[in-house]
């Protein structure tokens, strides 16, 4: 059995260049590996998922709205309150007690538009190549390459024959 005190683990604070994201995470999980890297699945000796205690100020957002290809993930706010974007670009409240889960290709993001701190823990899937995809802007993040951009339309055999 492994075991760790949410307590012990170091928060991360990030915050984008134009403001309009912020938060703070603790990586459970990966602090209860050693501080491992981030999304370290079945394939390299880790959990099939990731678990992270988050907190948006208020006026902030997550994220980015994205859909990941191959990631599911569970929300569980345990404090404050806000709304969330859903895959048809629907707002919904959310506040504590509230249970969410997203299947992969569910575009989503979580803006903080109450006057407190949005808490909530998120328990992730892993899997050893993600795609993620942003509708508001096109772009399209490959990992575990972290090369993010546009991908441009090709013949299936473009440059195969």
């Amino acid at each position: 059995m492994d075991k760790i005190n949410e307590e012990e683990v170091a928060q991360e604070h990030s915050l984008s260049p134009g403001g309009a994201f912020e938060m703070d995470q603790k990586h459970i999980s990966v602090a209860m590996r050693g501080g491992e890297k981030l999304r370290t699945g079945p394939w390299e000796g880790g959990p099939p998922f990731d678990v992270e205690l988050t907190t948006i100020p208020p006026g902030m957002k997550n994220y980015p709205y994205h859909a990941h290809a191959s990631w599911w993930e569970y929300y569980i706010i345990l404090s404050g309150k806000g709304k969330f974007r859903d895959e048809n670009n629907e707002y919904h409240e959310i506040g504590a007690g509230d249970h969410l889960q997203c299947s992969t290709n569910q575009a989503h993001q979580i803006l903080n538009d109450g006057t407190e701190d949005l808490i909530y823990y998120i328990i992730a899937s892993n899997s050893e190549v993600e795609i993620t995809h942003y509708p508001d802007t096109g772009k399209t993040l490959i990992l575990p390459a972290g090369k993010l951009g546009y991908i441009n339309e090709a013949d299936y055999y473009e440059g195969e024959e």
